[in-house]
């Protein structure tokens, strides 16, 4: 990434940047050639600026959607065919979901993570990329029946949800939005079959939209850890729970 692109931002967010970059360009990411086409997906993790914290752009799917309909996610789907590789695939869903321009001198990849799991099965790989000019952001537009808003999230908020509130307009406790009894931030304990009956932590942030979960949180807690080279202020994993990509695997083959 070129140095003046990092220049531009706070001194937090460049390191922030600077500490992902060195992540991804030295992470060990598994071959995922064994596995086929329709198993893989991508997401697209695109950071920018705003009064000098880091946000990450997110959408709220269509209650239309046959799966996860009504949730909060990153752009992004299943690989196609004609996807030269997983970093075209979540840029042209990207495009396809929220109109980002494909080929764009204002956004700058960053690089790939290890893949998540989610409850279909799909891995899901994680693109991250830095947008530069923020006014993009005013001519984005959901794709109609896939997508319903387009919102984002302060990524430190992720490591202390606290720091949410700030936004202007949290979801009101109790809505279809944030149905909880706590602000802020909600988790939960469920035991998963698919997993061998071990644990998962479900952990959810209340936004001006729908709530960040499931997978999407799951992949934004790692990439706040990474930025900012610090913990969660909450307790990340139940006592049994199964972390990282190989671990899941073995167990689903087992």
């Amino acid at each position: 990434m070129p140095q003046d692109v990092l220049e531009g931002l706070s001194e937090e967010s460049r390191i922030a940047i600077q500490r992902l970059v060195f992540f991804l360009a030295t992470a060990k990411l598994p071959d995922l050639s064994p596995y086929p086409r329709t198993r893989l997906a991508a997401v697209l993790v695109l950071l920018y600026e705003e009064e000098g914290k880091l946000r990450v752009l997110l959408t709220t799917r269509s209650k239309s959607l046959r799966t996860h309909a009504g949730q909060t996610a990153l752009p992004g789907g299943k690989a196609d065919e004609a996807d030269a590789n997983l970093m075209e695939t979540a840029f042209r869903e990207a495009y396809e979901e929220v109109q980002l321009p494909l080929n764009c001198p204002d956004i700058y990849p960053i690089g790939l993570s290890e893949p998540f799991l989610s409850l279909h099965k799909l891995i899901v790989t994680p693109v991250f990329s830095l947008l530069t000019r923020t006014e993009l952001l005013s001519k984005l537009k959901p794709s109609e029946g896939e997508v319903a808003r387009i919102f984002s999230y302060p990524l430190k908020a992720i490591l202390d949800p606290r720091l949410s509130e700030h936004e202007a307009s949290l979801a009101e406790m109790g809505s279809e939005d944030w149905p909880y009894e706590t602000t802020y931030y909600n988790t939960s304990d469920s035991v998963v079959a698919m997993l061998g009956n071990t644990t998962y932590r479900m952990h959810r942030f209340q936004t001006v939209a729908s709530p960040v979960k499931g997978l999407t949180s799951d992949i934004l807690i790692k990439a706040a850890e990474v930025a900012y080279g610090k913990s969660t202020v909450y307790e990340r994993f139940a006592h049994n729970q199964i972390r990282g990509f190989d671990a899941v695997l073995t167990v689903l083959s087992n």
